[in-house]
């Protein structure tokens, strides 16, 4: 949609979400951050904004298509609306509305995935005073939940116990990873093929670590490519009860996935320790995540349409994962 087809090019997949302050800066990133690829259809999916984020796409120079998805459906649902718009042969492109690229980003992203074993490329993500944030992250486990609830995210990253990876020279070479955030990555078109949707069941938060571990598991591997820049507004779930309430539902959920009754009881237990100290401290969401922990999910999502629960009881305030002017949202993680 955005320049002629010559040749196959990547399809840019943007979800908003009453993005409107923050969805400008990013289509004017792309034209310096694809630069080196010919040619790139861009689509924004909208999950029902109550702003003028649709008339925002429209209206921007690069002329993006846009999809309504007529309701708060999620990031993950968002996400499979677009992939089934573009054709099975394309590259992914996946952005929050609030990341920048940097002037050939999406291009060096794109060439590694030339490499027939990578499934997923992702990017070094820099905070908006320009220092590399900790977006590289191993997968979930006792250990690492257990790790960050007795001694901290911040210094069991640095210790290599944390699911954060906190070591500077992982940050400074090329490598495999597990995961990484999914404010920004790419997807080969081989491993959309071998993996399938995006599951929407997560709604919103776990999908993109359930989304690489599938992609693992089907053979390919996940490719940091620190050579890729881009610039990520995300801010802090915690400051969100309803936002951190979900993270702590979905990490169980994940975990209860892949691992038996009692590994998720001593998972669920840190979460509930961990949030219940940090409660006392008096961030706001804390405490509503040790409450999430404490009940069964299904007291949170099930019973009835997974969407319409969260859509009606719950005020996301961003199913894409960025901050907005005047409402408070969660990144992708901590």
């Amino acid at each position: 949609m955005t320049r002629p087809r010559a040749e196959p090019g990547p399809s840019v997949i943007i979800v908003t979400y009453n993005s409107a302050p923050v969805l400008p800066g990013l289509l004017d990133s792309l034209s310096a951050g694809l630069d080196g690829i010919r040619e790139f259809e861009t689509i924004v999916v909208d999950n029902d904004s109550a702003d003028a984020s649709v008339e925002v796409a429209l209206a921007h120079s690069i002329r993006p298509k846009v999809i309504r998805m007529g309701r708060n459906a999620g990031y993950a649902a968002a996400i499979n609306a677009a992939a089934r718009s573009v054709r099975p042969d394309a590259n992914l492109l996946i952005l929050n509305p609030d990341v920048r690229l940097l002037p050939g980003a999406g291009a060096r992203l794109i060439d590694r995935l030339v490499d027939q074993s990578v499934g997923v490329a992702v990017p070094r993500i820099l905070a908006e005073d320009g220092t590399t944030s900790w977006s590289l992250r191993r997968e979930p486990s006792v250990i690492t939940a257990w790790s960050e609830t007795i001694l901290g995210g911040r210094m069991a990253a640095r210790i290599g116990m944390g699911e954060m990876i906190g070591d500077p020279a992982i940050y400074n070479q090329s490598g495999m990873i597990e995961w990484a955030s999914g404010a920004i990555l790419t997807i080969a078109a081989r491993a959309r093929r071998a993996v399938g949707d995006w599951d929407e069941s997560f709604f919103l938060y776990m999908e993109e670590v359930d989304y690489m571990r599938r992609v693992r598991e089907r053979g390919f591997s996940v490719a940091y490519v620190p050579e890729a820049q881009a610039i990520h507004f995300g801010g802090e779930y915690s400051e969100n009860p309803r936002l951190s309430a979900l993270l702590s539902a979905n990490r169980i959920s994940y975990h209860r996935r892949h691992h038996g009754p009692l590994s998720t009881a001593v998972f669920r237990l840190s979460i509930i320790v961990g949030e219940g100290v940090r409660a006392i401290r008096g961030a706001p969401g804390h405490r509503a995540a040790m409450l999430a922990a404490l009940k069964p999910r299904r007291l949170l999502i099930e019973g009835a349409s997974h969407r319409s629960a969260w859509d009606q009881n719950i005020d996301v305030k961003s199913c894409d994962k960025s901050v907005q002017s005047g409402s408070t949202m969660g990144s992708k993680r901590h």
